[in-house]
């Protein structure tokens, strides 16, 4: 595969060969094919963008405001939810018409009551006798938001040029497999065994990922059936490892699990023993975060990315070689969901893992991802947000008797609204954008323009 973007006019900082073909173009970012002028001086039709990049470009595209927003319309969802479930709302709704600031006065208490737990598992708790404890839901917030947020990394890297990820999951499953099968029995100082452990896991993953790349790029298949099947491969691969002695299976027993991550292997406690959730992991994930804002919106390899997830036809016709982007895209995603699954198994779960050791990770991370519009600071926020939604969630129900369901169907409310801002700006009364406006102009005139056909 050739790429001729190694020349300086190919990249942001040049003369912007790729850039007039792929943002001045109006294929680019219409729906219909459009003829450009070459730098030869001759016509080239490009394709417009398939449809699946234009799906994704739209959800990236939303606004703070309605990203918000739908928080907000799933919390008040959430609520409705809470109160409707709640024993002592449905007892004071059954004479509502009697006394009906009873219901009213249980309502408040059932969703005040379940979202103060929330904040108070989540963030402070202000009832706590001493300042450790008043922090500790924060430090276990950021402790389940750091795999979720370097797993949802990688799947908003892939959306970036186009891609679905779907395959955290079996990315996870193999950087733990690879880096237990080759790490696990090094017995070298924690300098050596921490970070090997680490890059062997993160290089297990992208190349699982690359995989997916590679079919991309020569056979043109879906990455969206790519993704799914290697999930199944790798899940039954590495049920198979861990029922093996020979393989990963523990020394000296009959359970299908692996021999725990070695000491010198496990991520320290970031603020000592007294926060065991916080771990040196969650720097390690915003070191990726950087990495990831300065790969995609700095880097010239990065912009040759952004073209490709924009229209590929426009990136071919610029001179980017959309195969090559493909496979670089998914060795990324797949790294960075390696990532995730070295931090569950060197901070989370330590004392072995098996076949479920993603937790659901894989399948949460695009939920972030999409919370996080595809941009590294906002998904990193995102996987905050989630990790907060997952600490609180055991305080709602040890307090309030809130079944930990609920926040899982206000997280599944967040991506439905974040997947259709049109919805929420309905809802909302918000002015329409200028996109919206010219659809509507051109629905209109193509309607007018048939009626006159029709009535002549």
């Amino acid at each position: 595969m050739s790429d001729t973007t190694s020349d300086p006019k190919a990249e942001p900082g040049g003369a912007p060969e790729a850039d007039r073909a792929v943002q001045a173009a109006p294929g680019a970012a219409t729906t219909t094919a459009t003829t450009v002028d070459t730098a030869a001086g001759t016509a080239q039709t490009i394709a417009p963008p398939p449809r699946q990049n234009l799906i994704i470009r739209d959800i990236m595209r939303g606004s703070v405001v309605t990203t918000i927003l739908a928080i907000v319309l799933a919390m008040l969802v959430g609520g409705i939810l809470i109160a409707l479930t709640d024993p002592a709302v449905q007892k004071a709704a059954g004479y509502f018409f009697a006394r009906p600031i009873d219901t009213f006065a249980a309502i408040w208490n059932a969703v005040w009551g379940a979202y103060s737990a929330l904040f108070q598992g989540s963030i402070i708790n202000f009832q706590a006798t001493s300042f450790q404890q008043a922090i500790l839901p924060l430090t276990s917030t950021l402790g389940f938001a750091a795999p979720l947020t370097a797993a949802a990394l990688g799947v908003a890297l892939a959306f970036r040029v186009g891609l679905f990820n779907i395959g955290a999951q079996g990315q996870m499953l193999i950087a733990c497999a690879a880096s237990a099968l080759l790490t696990f029995n090094l017995g070298l100082p924690m300098i050596l065994q921490l970070p090997i452990t680490l890059i062997v896991g993160i290089i297990g993953g992208a190349l699982w990922g690359g995989i997916v790349g590679v079919l991309k790029a020569r056979t043109g298949a879906h990455e969206v059936i790519l993704t799914i099947m290697l999930n199944y491969i790798a899940f039954y691969l590495v049920s198979w490892m861990v029922r093996t002695p020979s393989m990963l299976q523990k020394p000296g027993t009959n359970q299908p699990i692996s021999s725990p991550t070695p000491q010198n292997a496990v991520f320290p406690a970031l603020f000592g023993p007294q926060y065991p959730q916080l771990t040196w992991a969650f720097p390690v994930v915003l070191v990726a975060t950087l990495f990831v804002w300065w790969l995609i919106e700095r880097s010239s390899l990065g912009f040759r990315m952004r073209a490709v997830g924009e229209n590929p036809s426009a990136a071919r016709a610029a001179g980017i070689s959309v195969p090559r982007m493909f496979v670089y895209a998914m060795l990324f995603a797949g790294g960075l969901a390696g990532l995730a699954g070295m931090i569950q198994i060197q901070s989370t779960i330590t004392s072995g893992f098996d076949a479920g050791i993603h937790a659901g990770i894989g399948f949460d991370a695009i939920t972030v991802a999409l919370l996080g519009r595809s941009r590294a600071w906002g998904t990193l926020f995102a996987g905050i947000l989630f990790g907060a939604l997952k600490a609180g969630s055991f305080t709602m129900q040890a307090l309030q008797g809130i079944p930990v369901d609920i926040v899982l169907v206000v997280q599944s409310l967040i991506v439905l609204f974040i997947a259709a801002p049109p919805l929420i700006r309905a809802i909302f009364f918000l002015p329409k954008t200028e996109a919206e406006k010219t659809a509507n102009a051109v629905r209109k005139s193509t309607k007018k323009a048939a009626r006159k056909e029709a009535a002549a």
